[in-house]
């Protein structure tokens, strides 16, 4: 496959903005997403490990980690629409070839995932008291959390199938014959996808120190359980470290021949030193984790070394892409439409920031309430404006719609 070939592939149409703007906004929309899915993958690992236990702290955290996991479920859905619309638009040949070559597992990932978080809200309606009360179903929960873990392996090998140009006529009609069935996964990497597997462990950690810091204020939260969890949190950032750290290193000792020496690009040494840094941060810190700045601090860090991740994955991409099948993302044809582009910024930025804010507040305040959460009337008409904006931007998108339609 040249790149003739790959750029014939290409939408006739052109892209709406400059290709540059959808490459970034896909390297931050895709670390949001991961990132998202991380505390999702780690708060489920906690979920399991208390509700199978006796012990009450792990359990207490098991209740706490079941309200975390399905949010953030839904957190992970939205923000990974984003990441996959902007690969679609200036990597359109690699990602559809990909899709319809494993196109039955692309229709089962809705599937399975669709299941996946079924059995983790039925097991979520079945433990509402998982702190006090024995462990209904626990199975569900496992496999919940077992389906999450196949429908990112479909990911994986979709994202991983587009890099090999190469091979997409051999996987599409092996020895000349022609094999249109989509019911193959052609090829993956499990070192990668363990790598960003094994980050959760990370993420969890960071996440755990600002859990603790949240609900270090109020006056029902026994002293005990906080020096438990400040215990259980360094425990696992260590692991964590340790254990992404193992798996990057296989990541990028099994990179193709022409890729060999990305393992020592500025990039991967800057994820590595992050890695390393919030791994050993809680221990080098101490006491001070106790403090506002270290306690969410630290889950601020397992971002940022999240967001690197995320660009040194995009920057060998670039470099297979573009290095050893000559295809520039970057030379798409810019067809400019500035309504599209301006919607989207205000959406992201007006809207968007709006509705998170009202979220951020009324959870923040409820955490920091003994008892039940009363809003005040400021906030009150924070949530009541974000309603309105979403309800004008809804009828806004069936009018213009409806308006293209009819011209």
């Amino acid at each position: 496959m040249n790149a003739e070939m790959l750029y014939a592939l290409r939408d006739v149409a052109g892209v709406p903005s400059h290709p540059v703007l959808f490459l970034v906004l896909g390297v931050l929309t895709f670390a949001l997403h991961i990132l998202a899915v991380q505390v999702m993958l780690g708060a489920s690992g906690l979920v399991i490990w208390g509700a199978l236990s006796k012990a009450a702290y792990q359990r207490q955290l098991a209740q706490a980690m079941l309200g975390v996991a399905k949010i953030a479920v839904s957190v992970a859905v939205v923000l990974g629409v984003a990441p996959l619309l902007f690969v679609q638009v200036i990597y359109d040949p690699f990602w559809y070839t990909s899709n319809v070559l494993s196109a039955w597992w692309v229709i089962g990932f809705i599937v399975i995932l669709t299941v996946a978080y079924l059995l983790m809200y039925f097991f979520y309606a079945k433990n509402h008291h998982l702190a006090t009360q024995k462990t209904v179903c626990p199975g569900s929960m496992i496999l919940s959390l077992a389906l999450m873990l196949v429908v990112g392996f479909i990911m994986h090998v979709l994202t991983y199938q587009m890099l090999s140009p190469d091979q997409w006529m051999q996987w599409y009609a092996p020895n000349g014959e022609i094999d249109a069935s989509g019911r193959k996964l052609h090829d993956y990497n499990l070192w990668r996808f363990g790598f960003f597997i094994s980050l959760s462990v990370l993420v969890i950690s960071g996440w755990l120190f600002a859990y603790r810091h949240y609900i270090s204020h109020r006056t029902d939260v026994d002293n005990g359980y906080l020096q438990w969890l400040k215990g259980l949190a360094t425990v696992l950032s260590l692991a964590g470290g340790i254990v992404a750290l193992a798996f990057g290193i296989g990541w990028m000792a099994t990179l193709p021949d022409s890729q060999a020496g990305f393992g020592f690009s500025p990039w991967v040494g800057l994820a590595a030193v992050l890695i390393s840094l919030t791994a050993v941060m809680p221990k080098l810190i101490g006491s001070r984790v106790n403090a506002p700045l270290f306690g969410y601090g630290l889950f601020g860090l397992a971002a940022i070394t999240v967001i690197v991740v995320a660009i040194a994955r995009e920057v060998l991409r670039w470099n297979i892409l573009f290095g050893e099948f000559g295809y520039n993302a970057l030379d798409y044809p810019v067809n400019m439409d500035w309504y599209s582009t301006l919607l989207f910024f205000g959406t992201f930025v007006i809207i968007g920031g709006l509705v998170l804010s009202y979220f951020l507040t009324v959870a923040w305040q409820a955490g920091q309430t003994d008892g039940v959460y009363t809003p005040s009337p400021a906030v009150t008409r924070l949530g009541n404006l974000s309603i309105l904006l979403i309800t004008l931007w809804i009828i806004h998108f069936f009018v213009l719609g409806l308006w293209v339609w009819l011209r």
